[in-house]
């Protein structure tokens, strides 16, 4: 009865990992995936799109989320930042774009092009998604 549940326990866990969406996760996509974040832990992978594939995972206490194309190059990497961690030409950049705007979610992306650092910020009722590079210039609003 042991061995019978270990199978079922282990069968599920190859399943979602290889699975996605009802789609079989292309080798390519995830030997690109091994080869960036190697020892990922709780890998669940979708599809972003009709080319893309997205991970969700945990790397290095981290939680994660990474795309990578059909071939499997890799695309972008987003992750959560606390407070502490945005750089301080960002945060002044960021109060004096958006004065008495609160940060809701502080994430960086990186993608070949370098790092961005996106925020969800509110203010009252008013809500905004913007972005700044690594020296504090905003790129989005």
């Amino acid at each position: 009865m042991k061995n019978l549940w270990l199978m079922v326990v282990m069968t599920t866990l190859l399943s979602v990992n290889v699975f996605a969406n009802g789609k079989t996760v292309p080798t390519k996509v995830k030997t690109g995936f091994e080869q960036k974040f190697q020892n990922a832990q709780q890998v669940k992978w979708g599809k972003e799109n009709a080319t893309e594939w997205e991970a969700d995972f945990t790397w290095h206490g981290k939680a994660y989320s990474a795309n990578f194309n059909e071939q499997g190059k890799w695309l972008e990497t987003e992750y959560r930042i606390t407070q502490s961690e945005i750089p301080a030409a960002v945060k002044t950049s960021l109060n004096k774009e958006f004065p008495g705007f609160k940060i809701t979610i502080a994430e960086i992306s990186e993608t070949g092009r370098g790092k961005m650092y996106e925020f969800d910020l509110q203010k009252g009722q008013q809500k905004k998604e913007v972005a700044f590079d690594a020296n504090g210039k905003l790129m989005s609003k």
